[in-house]
């Protein structure tokens, strides 16, 4: 393990005004996405659709780093450039998911483990060799306080695997984007929300901890401390000081960047909350960031619509949303920014 690296490659995905774009969304869900817009989920349409991400103009000035699919990290544009180099080429790191997906939690009904240890140590390497700098392992925990969930049970496993597949990156110089996500399904407000992602986090330091990971060689992706979307929304302020204070007590300095996933917010909610959080007077020692998805993809997608012709405009909506959520990054985001999508993109 070469610690410098590991912890050049964080701060880089961390740099001010940067953030994550994720574009690891699996078959399955890629098709989901271009379902919505009636494309045909086929291997094509998802390598021209990444590609249209991944060479809008200008969007290295707000994006570190990209999440890749396994399928995606083996592509290339259509110039047959593959996508780990064009995207480094653009000063862009390239990462990868290395999870499988979440699997029923034996004797925990309603609960998830996130599977992909076996065999990772070789998969690491050989991503590596094609040019993946940090990966991403995602967990999922649910609150449904009527059935006493989360257990401590699921808590604990999915803190273990998470350390388990830390060490393995870090091991191959890869740094490891630590996912544990509590998601917004379900009725409870933020308070509950607050307790459940304070617990978590808790046990996932300290499996990190006892299985010799380097603090200083990771980020965390965590979910926002805001109430389940049955709830009620909750204002940007609350959102803000909620999450701040439960990362106090929770995540260690070392740490050198938060990059909060989405989630299931619109994508102005994504910046408003992020944007929140950067205007705090003290919002802690770590650079708080961004890792999206949908929330940077959504207009962009919708503006493609499977047609060729639409790409300039696409990669105008891509920009426009990876220059907001920059904003937001830095705590000088506004609503009003929403309305200025430009055409500075040709």
């Amino acid at each position: 393990m070469n610690l410098d690296t590991l912890q050049e490659t964080a701060r880089a995905l961390v740099a001010p005004g940067k953030g994550i774009l994720a574009t690891d969304e699996s078959t399955g869900t890629a098709g989901k996405r271009l379902a919505s817009i009636g494309v045909e989920n086929t291997e094509e349409n998802r390598r021209a659709y990444r590609e249209l991400l991944f060479t809008a103009p200008e969007v290295e000035q707000y994006v570190s780093g990209v999440i890749l699919y396994d399928e995606t990290l083996r592509q290339a544009a259509a110039d047959g450039t593959p996508f780990p180099k064009l995207l480094a080429d653009r000063g862009i790191i390239p990462g990868i998911k290395v999870d499988v997906g979440t699997k029923d939690l034996a004797f925990a009904p309603g609960e998830k483990i996130t599977e992909g240890l076996d065999g990772l140590r070789d998969r690491l390497m050989e991503y590596r060799d094609l040019g993946a700098r940090f990966a991403k392992w995602r967990a999922v925990i649910v609150i449904d306080a009527q059935n006493g969930l989360p257990s401590e049970y699921c808590i604990h496993v999915n803190a273990h695997a998470l350390a388990r597949y830390a060490a393995l990156c870090q091991e191959q110089d890869i740094v490891p984007i630590v996912e544990p996500e509590v998601l917004m399904d379900g009725a409870h407000d933020s308070d509950a929300c607050f307790d459940v992602t304070k617990r978590t986090l808790n046990a996932v330091f300290e499996e990190l901890r006892a299985q010799r990971v380097e603090l200083s060689g990771i980020l965390l992706k965590p979910n926002m401390v805001i109430a389940g979307e049955e709830h009620g929304k909750d204002g940007p302020a609350h959102v803000a000081e909620k999450t701040v204070a439960c990362f106090r007590d929770t995540v260690p300095a070392e740490v050198p960047g938060i990059v909060f996933l989405s989630g299931g917010q619109t994508e102005p909610e994504a910046c408003e909350n992020l944007n929140a959080m950067n205007q705090l007077p003290d919002h802690g020692p770590w650079e708080l960031s961004f890792s999206y998805g949908r929330a940077l993809q959504q207009s962009a997608l919708h503006a493609w619509g499977g047609k060729p012709q639409n790409v300039p405009a696409a990669q105008a909506a891509f920009a426009h949303r990876a220059k907001l959520a920059s904003a937001a990054r830095a705590g000088s985001y506004s609503v009003e920014m929403e309305k200025e999508l430009t055409h500075e993109t040709h």
